[in-house]
């Protein structure tokens, strides 16, 4: 006689995966995906030319001779499988993509390359249905990173190469249209796939290329388990090496409820907030704390004493170490780098992080001004706030200014508007597709549900024969 499969997390994220339907998703909910999708394509496509993606680019190409799928932003294909990991790290490239602050993920860049490499290799699905699938992965994800809870990144994992593997293979099962038990197998076998180190964040370019592993582990698992292979069908629940006890401390340290809890009734897409400025995510809130007090203060860099930021734990050790020129990366992360660039440039986006700015001396003296600091009482109001920050600026006259701020520009509680995500993308895209192109790409997009072919989202993401 057979056990039983004790499974209600994994099987209750897989029956929503695979009968979720448009009709179920709220018109709102349905306008703001499709802005999340713009931002993170725009995103990719600035990504498209920086130094870390021709690397991957010339690397796999040597060793894959499968011509494909489209690889944004280029004339380059590969297979669906590569593909997936090139417009991830694209995506993820210069930090701009979006954040589900309380699931710490950056959900656009391990769902959509799967997704799309998916809509260019198998004709037939509409732009509706690649909709209905980004539903899938954009929900999935943020809710496994809500149940690791914050302690997951500060005990060192990068949540976006851990939990990313789960969006990624939710929009590919989806989109494949794969029955319930077939998709418990496509996250158990994506599940399996989950790595990723935080100390990429010192520089190193890997860490752009975890979102791309990620959406490609997630691909994996959708494919195999559509062919039969089966994967850990209770990868949530299993007491020894599931995810959830392998990837934490203790139990104590996860919630498995928060897997199913409100799914298909309360929507995550709700809560991904977009990023305005170009470094990660733990970083904005004293960007505008800075602004904010800078505005009512205006004051010059020689009448600066100090800044000390009172922040979260996962900030602190996200953010804060005495910076070194050790690549983009590490400067973008940098939190005391990003103050110093800020209050010298007067920005913080894509034209602030040239080769000669990441090694400006003048930005490395200012940042050791910038002191961050763990406080208990943050750190203590949970993930949700994990954000928060309380920032004190002094200045040299023996004036002390402050600004408490919980929730970024562009943050679920003060998301923008369309005509700023619209006009965030044609920026970025503009750097690499013609105005046209960009253009027909956006309305696309904002358009999915009359899209007659969902591989046209493709196609437009690469340069047209003239």
């Amino acid at each position: 006689m057979s056990t039983p499969i004790d499974n209600p997390y994994t099987r209750g994220m897989a029956s929503f995966i695979s009968n979720v339907s448009l009709e179920d998703v709220p018109d709102d909910v349905r306008e703001r995906l499709k802005l999340l999708i713009l931002d993170a394509l725009g995103c990719a496509l600035y990504g498209a030319d920086l130094e870390w993606t021709r690397i991957l680019i010339a690397t796999l190409s040597a060793v894959d001779e499968t011509r494909t799928t489209g690889l944004w932003g280029t004339s380059r294909r590969l297979s669906p499988l590569n593909a997936a990991l090139v417009n991830g790290t694209m995506v993820q490239g210069f930090e701009l993509d979006d954040v589900h602050r309380n699931g710490v993920l950056h959900v656009g860049a391990v769902t959509l390359p799967a997704l799309i490499a998916l809509a260019e290799t198998r004709p037939g699905m509409t732009g509706a249905d690649f909709l209905t699938a980004a539903v899938a992965g954009y929900e999935i994800g943020p809710r496994v990173g809500m149940c690791m809870g914050q302690e997951h990144i500060a005990q060192g994992w990068h949540s976006g190469a851990t939990v990313g593997v789960f969006s990624a293979a939710a929009g590919a099962a989806r989109a494949l249209g794969l029955s319930t038990d077939q998709t418990v197998h496509a996250l158990g076998i994506a599940g399996t796939q989950s790595a990723g180190l935080m100390a990429a964040q010192f520089g190193a370019m890997v860490k752009r290329m975890h979102a791309g592993k990620s959406s490609q582990s997630g691909l994996y698992g959708a494919l195999l388990a559509e062919g039969g292979f089966t994967g850990i069908h209770h990868v949530f629940e299993a007491e020894y090496g599931g995810f959830c006890t392998t990837f934490s401390r203790s139990q104590d340290r996860f919630d498995r409820d928060q897997l199913t809890a409100g799914l298909g009734e309360s929507f995550e897409i709700m809560r991904i907030a977009l990023k305005f400025y170009s470094c990660v995510g733990s970083n904005q809130t004293t960007l505008d704390a800075v602004r904010l007090i800078r505005e009512r203060r205006p004051f010059e860099l020689e009448e600066l004493d100090r800044i000390v930021v009172h922040a979260s734990e996962v900030t602190f050790h996200h953010t804060f170490w005495r910076y070194e020129p050790a690549g983009m990366t590490s400067a973008q992360l940098n939190l005391p780098f990003c103050v110093a660039t800020l209050l010298i440039e007067g920005e913080v986006f894509v034209d602030q992080f040239g080769d000669d700015d990441i090694s400006d001396p003048a930005r490395i003296e200012l940042s050791r001004k910038v002191e961050v600091v763990e406080d208990p009482a943050i750190t203590a109001l949970g993930s949700k706030f994990r954000h928060k920050v309380w920032v004190e600026v002094f200045l040299k006259d023996g004036s002390r200014h402050e600004e408490t701020v919980e929730s970024a520009r562009g943050s679920e509680h003060r998301f923008a508007t369309a005509a700023d995500v619209i006009a965030k993308f044609e920026t970025l895209a503009g750097k690499t597709l013609p105005p046209e192109q960009v253009g027909q790409l956006r309305d696309a997009i904002l358009g999915l549900e009359e899209l007659p072919r969902a591989a046209e989202i493709g196609r437009l993401l690469c340069p047209l024969p003239s």
